[in-house]
């Protein structure tokens, strides 16, 4: 899956020019895919909403039978044809979702961080994949990452990648790698930690400019207490934009999916109180530490979802509008 995903991404990127782009247009064609069903989830949320005057004469009758309550409750909602959880839906699949781009992005932007090594080790300049203002796409949209591939991005590199990067040089190896005498057995997980930071090291001595762009002396450096100590670069990567985007659209979303759900059930409350701020400490966590790019779709995703939203609750507020239009024509009669 990861691999035909990541084929998709690149026949995109093929035709629109640019892996930013690519992302971008992959997010939308995903929330379009998912439309129909986060209509429906809407449709169903409006409907449990609708409820509430029942649910409280059914709170109301058993008030000290909570065992009757919930039954009657699973009763009322059967017969309406409602699902109380119908609303959590498209939240739950985006797990799998996520799950699968973040992988396809990581396997992406290890690749071409790999062939950014390749160019430092020649002592070339790396091509990098800028999109507005970041400068490398592969490392994070942050003021503490260089935009160069750093030790703790080449970390996440997996043994396998790293393996196949090395037999692919052949004899072709650099001459940095050769004076390092690493062979295949260095790329395994046991002893792959100090081959990345030999290798490193190799980089900073055989390119200056490599050298100078991850260099503490290109820039300051500040002591965070029990947070460690942070350098920002003269050639940092980004400026924290999308991290903070990722989790500000993220509380947007979910305020406005909660706000369309009155959930009666308190372990239901409890359930949409804890979705409310994990997604967006989730969500800046993981913009904060990995590839501009999944942060990119992360940010555009809740974008679009909010567009939807706008979309959906016109054409349901439509559809009431007709119902109640019906119901009052048959009243009169």
């Amino acid at each position: 899956m990861n691999d035909a995903l990541f084929n998709l991404l690149s026949w995109i990127r093929s035709w629109a020019g640019n892996w930013g782009l690519a992302m971008v247009i992959f997010t939308v064609l995903i929330r379009v895919v998912l439309s129909p069903l986060d209509y429906k989830s809407r449709k169903s949320m409006r409907k449990t909403t609708s409820l509430q005057p029942k649910m409280a004469e059914l709170q109301k009758k058993y008030a000290n039978d909570k065992e009757k309550l919930n039954q009657k409750t699973a009763e009322l909602y059967k017969k309406e044809g409602v699902n109380p959880m119908s609303g959590c839906l498209p939240m739950l699949l985006t797990w799998p979702i996520l799950i699968i781009v973040f992988s396809a992005m990581r396997q992406a932007a290890n690749r071409e961080m790999l062939g950014q090594i390749t160019q430092i080790l020649n002592n070339e300049t790396p091509t990098m994949e800028p999109f507005l203002w970041i400068r490398n796409l592969w490392m994070p949209d942050n003021l503490f990452y260089c935009a160069w591939p750093d030790l703790g991005m080449m970390r996440q590199i997996p043994a396998d990648m790293w393996q196949n990067w090395f037999t692919a040089f052949g004899e072709n190896v650099p001459v940095l790698l050769k004076d390092l005498n690493l062979t295949a057995e260095n790329f395994q997980s046991a002893n792959l930690s100090a081959t990345i930071q030999a290798i490193q090291d190799a980089m900073a001595n055989g390119n200056a400019a490599y050298a100078d762009a991850i260099g503490v002396h290109n820039g300051w450096t500040f002591a965070m207490p029990l947070l460690g100590t942070y350098s920002i670069h003269n050639i940092f990567n980004g400026f924290l934009i999308l991290p903070v985007l990722s989790a500000v659209t993220q509380i947007i979303m979910t305020k406005i999916s909660a706000n369309q759900q009155t959930q009666p059930n308190p372990d239901a409350q409890g359930t949409g109180k804890f979705m409310t701020w994990f997604f967006p400490i989730f969500s800046l966590v993981i913009c904060l530490g990995y590839s501009s790019a999944f942060a990119l779709y992360w940010v555009t995703g809740n974008l679009v979802m909010m567009v939807q939203t706008v979309v959906f609750n016109k054409m349901l507020d439509k559809q009431d509008a007709a119902t109640a239009d019906v119901v009052g024509k048959g009243t009169v009669k």
